[in-house]
């Protein structure tokens, strides 16, 4: 198994960081979308429907992603003061902080067309906020991706040497708040560090130390909701497309909250373009 991992770990590589840095924004716009419509595909697995419609609405959310790159080259850019942009990252950040917490409570359930609408605010903010922090450069998306990893790193070993109290056990039994306080020293000690040594300047420390605790929580949340629809739907991995891994969405779960989360902060507080 673990040899499985490491090899579709490499080839990931392989594939996503020469794209991250080389290829053209319509070229990354339109990679990541396929991407998306594989996740669209698990999401209806997620649903519980059959086959052929999970097909369908995977390749219809990598046309719609695709379509949107092609036909409106201005997408792939990162305008802020953008107002339809604004909406969208704004109502994605509205159901994960605002909506998901109270859901993961009550464990709701999702009907086929609540899915879709869900699954619609799930993905295609994330397609957009990809493809648009990338257009701020390379390095910031991978700075937004570190702050994931270093969450979940830190939860991890936090988690195995201090959790006793757990975070939500018939959801995650995993899972405890001494992890969850672990992941959040660790992403505002990363926080701190990048920006120190990076020179950013947007928010004061206090602020900012603010703004990546609820990333930190944000992202949380996003694994937590994937787990909660997994365990619904009774399978332990959204797929096997990437093996010894499971699916795009189980790789991308906490992403799909923070990505949309982070560009929403960025469009309130860097200047218009």
């Amino acid at each position: 198994m673990l040899k499985t991992r490491v090899i579709t770990a490499l080839a990931l590589v392989a594939l996503l960081l020469p794209s991250l840095f080389w290829l053209p924004p319509t070229g990354w716009a339109l990679l990541v979308a396929a991407f998306i419509g594989i996740a669209a595909w698990e999401w209806g697995a997620l649903l519980g429907w059959r086959a052929a419609s999970r097909i369908v609405l995977g390749i219809a959310t990598a046309a719609l992603c695709a379509g949107v790159a092609l036909v409106c080259p201005d997408s792939v850019e990162f305008r802020p003061g953008s107002l339809p942009v604004l909406l969208v990252y704004g109502l994605s950040t509205a159901f994960w902080a605002g909506v998901l917490p109270f859901w993961l409570r009550g464990k709701c359930s999702l009907g086929a067309l609540s899915g879709l609408a869900v699954g619609a605010v799930v993905l295609l903010p994330t397609w957009l906020a990809m493809v648009q922090l990338r257009a701020l450069g390379p390095a910031v998306l991978l700075g937004v991706f570190a702050v994931v990893w270093m969450a979940d790193i830190a939860a991890y070993f936090a988690g195995r040497a201090f959790g006793r109290h757990k975070l939500a056990p018939s959801i995650s039994p995993g899972k405890t708040w001494e992890g969850v306080f672990g992941a959040a020293a660790g992403v505002v000690a990363y926080g701190l560090i990048v920006r120190a040594t990076a020179g950013i300047e947007l928010l004061a420390p206090l602020p900012w130390i603010g703004l990546l605790l609820l990333v930190t929580a944000v992202s949380v949340v996003g694994d937590l909701f994937e787990s909660l629809l997994k365990r619904k739907a009774g399978i332990k991995d959204s797929s096997n497309v990437l093996p010894g891994h499971g699916g795009v969405l189980d790789r991308i779960d906490s992403l799909t909250s923070t990505l949309p989360v982070v560009a929403f902060l960025l469009m309130l507080l860097l200047p218009p373009a």
